[in-house]
């Protein structure tokens, strides 16, 4: 309760309780304290060049602050950005989805967003949220930046910069406590070895019950617990005086809970028998009751090299990079209601999966469950026996809804050569090529829950304890080749010009891993693909040339303005082998829904338009950027997950052509010294202007895409002694209405109008028909807060995170044909304690 009354004080004294840098205009902890932005130096456009100087939208965090903010991981930072949100470790924790401005990263496919770190390109989404090591400073560039790093950057680049050895021994120490069992705990050491290299180790620790608990399991913390360890290592030696190796190494490995999910119906005829059959997502009262204890395992080792020499008037910059992220996720399955599991077949297998199921069932009679479960003294569902039949969404108690294994097994080679002039000459160019080599297992497993837990493999035959009945298993090979240039000049004294181009050629092939196996329940195939035979390999090449043109003038010293337009690409890709045939023989044939769903979706490519004013004004006391933009979109790669009696599917599709505008505004200002306020908006509107997979969504917004963020803070620094300085920081984010599908207004048949006219209660179709209106997040708004003292050394705060327990959704992930929404719930209320130490 004291800590709690301190930081309610503490954000009554801040007067402006309301978060993220729009700008930070602190320098690193490296260099003196600077307040200009013309001080802090950037590299987003692979140069050192000043923050003033870049000729587009960049949001900067310094070691300072990072330090204030107490960031971690790109979930901290993105928080902190106008114009960014994100959608991190709902199903797993590699499932990283950050939008830009209306450009998503779709789950499953590849990211649009460049992640670079210490110079080096990261090319698996599955490390966009992880620990980088000790972070120095951390760039968010905005918009296309596939001329600088290629495929993947539609949307913009994070670039990141961590510490490197100093000529002398330093080391720091930060320590957590929080509610929920919740710790972190990170360490660094530098030191010089010999005089001309050096060393800087960092370990990081951190673990967490969750917010939430599941009551059928004894209230166990298994819905999202995590424990997470890692450490990683840089050497940095001079091998003569024009050249310098760069060494790195990171190992990682995580472990916890995975799909924090509840289901959420959108059924509106089925409200009469029981409200929650239409329910506002915003509204469902979240509770967890799978029998399966959810599991997420994710291991991951990368090592880099990177060596530059410099000529006279020229740097040679030559890096190569081996990443290993393996993944995998066992959980409960979504088919209770469609009677996969439930009618005993021929086989042992159906026979065991029915008995079980009516065990389950029988034993969990009187059991408070979400509505709107209902348990009768049969397992047959509702719509086959409406007097006796149950009522089961997924992730139930029973064993009726089967399970599901996991695995994303991925390594990458990458290698870069890059030749940049020293900046000595009237023009600055750089010219280079690029290689990457992807090897991917994908694979997704569902069995019969027959009480005994799940297998942690694939395949498992009919007499075993987890008999599989359904499975996807693909392997990817990808070879990408790129070659790239870029020249900047200044036409005059004020007018700067900026051209860059970069050509990829990414090759990929896909081959079925499955089986040829039988589906004990169906008798057919276990993938519907192999109905008419083997699923034969397939590849395809995707190429696209990217430039981009950038243009700066200063207006004053002090003010510049600046226009860019750049070309974004993601190349296509390949479905789980088999997935357009699940999708026409449930939905198409039965249901006449014409959804369309292939093997191979198609590459995205985006063209898009920035311009803006940024700058500073009362002798740098008060900073800002104004930008707006627009972009269009082609075949933009997007997320359906489809729900029914064969399981579970997730599939890339194409949505035709997307338009998305907006304005951007950030501003900074010193009050006084030691009192900083600063504030930003983003404002998006966006359009779906032609979507043959599901024509009725022409005229919808862009999926993912919030209407607006804003993000409002202040921070006090003020000195009580000769070395001491009370500190205190506020961040307020409010997040605009967002929708998750490209389904919103619309009404949409499901399975239950397919099902409801040949069932024994004999209704028309329309009956089962959703509507999908309920299924936006609403707006919410979250502050974090921290509070405490700062030495020469040594740093003491509190802090809280969703201070005033904002109750909001992360994600809504809506299965159409299903009749409802998978929804995730954000992060509640903490409270903790941080302790700091640097010698």
């Amino acid at each position: 309760m004291n800590v709690r009354l301190a930081l309610a004080t503490g954000a009554a004294l801040s007067a402006i309780a309301f978060a993220a840098p729009a700008f930070a205009q602190e320098a690193p902890a490296a260099e003196p304290a600077a307040e200009e932005d013309n001080a802090i130096i950037v590299t987003a456009r692979r140069q050192s060049e000043t923050l003033a100087d870049v000729p587009a939208a960049v949001t900067v965090f310094t070691a300072e602050t990072l330090a204030k903010t107490g960031v971690q991981r790109a979930e901290d930072f993105v928080q902190l950005t106008p114009g960014v949100t994100i959608v991190t470790g709902t199903a797993e924790a590699g499932d990283t989805q950050i939008n830009i401005r209306g450009i998503n990263g779709a789950r499953d496919a590849e990211s649009s967003v460049a992640l670079v770190v210490d110079g080096i390109l990261k090319t698996n989404t599955a490390q966009l949220n992880q620990n980088q090591g000790t972070l120095r400073q951390v760039e968010i560039l905005k918009g296309p930046q596939g001329a600088l790093y290629g495929r993947n950057a539609a949307a913009g680049a994070i670039v990141v910069q961590t510490m490197k050895p100093g000529d002398r021994l330093e080391g720091g120490v930060l320590v957590r406590g929080a509610q929920d069992n919740t710790y972190l705990a990170n360490a660094y050491i530098s030191t010089p070895v010999g005089e001309s290299a050096g060393l800087v180790l960092s370990g990081n620790y951190s673990t967490t019950d969750g917010f939430f608990r599941n009551r059928f399991l004894g209230n166990s913390k298994t819905i999202d617990d995590q424990d997470v360890w890692g450490i990683d290592g840089r050497f940095i030696a001079d091998l003569g005086p024009s050249t310098e190796i760069d060494l790195k190494a990171r190992y990682s490995e995580l472990s916890g809970a995975s799909i924090n999910f509840n289901a959420s119906f959108h059924l509106p005829n089925f409200a009469g028998v029981d409200p929650a059959f239409f329910e506002d997502v915003n509204d469902h009262p979240f509770g967890f009751y799978s029998n399966i204890r959810p599991t997420n395992n994710q291991t991951t080792f990368e090592a880099s090299a990177k060596v530059e020499h410099q000529f006279d008037s020229m740097t040679l910059t030559a890096w190569a990079l081996y990443s290993d992220v393996d993944q995998s996720l066992t959980a409960d399955g979504t088919s209770a209601d469609f009677a996969r599991f439930t009618f005993p077949g021929a086989t042992p297998a159906s026979v065991a999966a029915s008995n079980a199921c009516f065990a389950s069932t029988a034993a969990l009679t009187g059991y408070p469950l979400n509505a709107p479960t209902f348990i009768g003294n049969n397992p047959i569902p509702f719509i086959f026996d409406p007097v006796n039949g149950s009522t089961f969404g997924p992730y139930s108690p029973t064993t009726c809804d089967g399970t599901q294994f996991q695995i994303r097994q991925q390594s990458d080679f990458s290698a870069e050569v890059r030749l940049a002039s020293n900046g000595d000459t009237d023009i600055n160019w750089q010219v280079g090529a690029y290689y990457l080599k992807i090897d991917r297992e994908v694979g997704v497993s569902l069995g019969a829950d027959l009480g005994q837990g799940v297998i942690r493999q694939l395949y498992n035959g009919p007499n075993t304890s987890n008999p599989t009945t359904q499975l996807y298993h693909d392997g990817f090979k990808t070879d990408v080749y790129a070659v790239f240039a870029a020249a900047d000049t200044d036409l005059t004294d004020r007018f700067n010009v900026s051209v860059a181009g970069r050509y990829d050629i990414e090759d990929r092939r896909v081959r079925s891993l499955v089986p040829n196996a039988t589906d004990p329940f169906t008798g057919g195939p276990i993938n519907p693909g192999q109905a008419f035979g083997p699923i034969p390999a397939q590849s395809e090449t995707f190429k696209q040339f990217q430039p981009k043109i950038s243009l700066r003038y200063e207006l004053t010293d002090d003010i510049n303005m600046y226009g860019n337009w750049g070309i974004g690409f993601k190349s296509g890709g390949f479905n789980n082998q088999g997935s357009a045939a699940i999708v026409d023989q449930a939905f198409n044939q039965f249901i006449g829904t014409n959804v369309l769903i292939d093997d191979q979706y198609r590459k995205e490519v985006s063209s898009a338009f920035e311009a803006g004013i940024k700058g500073s004004v009362l002798d740098g006391a008060v900073t800002f950027d104004l930008a707006g933009y627009y972009t269009n979109i082609e075949d933009m790669q997007f997320f359906e997950f489809f729900v029914g009696g064969f399981g579970l599917l997730r599939v890339v599709s194409n949505i035709d052509e997307v338009e998305v505008m907006g304005a951007e505004i950030n501003l900074t200002a010193q009050i006084i010294e030691g009192w900083k306020v600063f504030g930003s908006a983003n404002v998006t509107d966006s359009e779906i202007k032609e979507n043959a997979s599901r024509p009725v969504t022409v005229g919808n917004k862009s999926p993912y895409t919030s209407d607006y963020t804003i993000n409002l803070g202040t921070q006090f620094d003020l000195p009580v002694g000769d070395t001491v300085n009370f500190v205190t920081r506020a961040d307020y984010r409010i997040v605009g209405p967002t929708w998750f599908h490209t389904l919103q207004d619309d009404p949409n048949p499901t399975l239950f109008s397919g099902l409801l006219p040949i069932s024994a209660l004999q209704l028309p179709s329309f009956v089962g028909d959703a509507d999908y209106s309920v299924s936006q997040r609403d707006t919410f708004g979250v502050m974090d807060m921290r509070m405490g003292f700062e030495g020469d050394n040594w740093t003491a705060f509190v802090y809280a995170d969703n201070l005033f327990n904002e109750k909001y959704l992360n994600e809504v992930i809506t299965a159409v044909e299903f009749g409802g929404s998978f929804i995730s719930p954000g992060g509640r209320q903490r409270f903790g304690l941080e302790l700091g130490y640097k010698f």
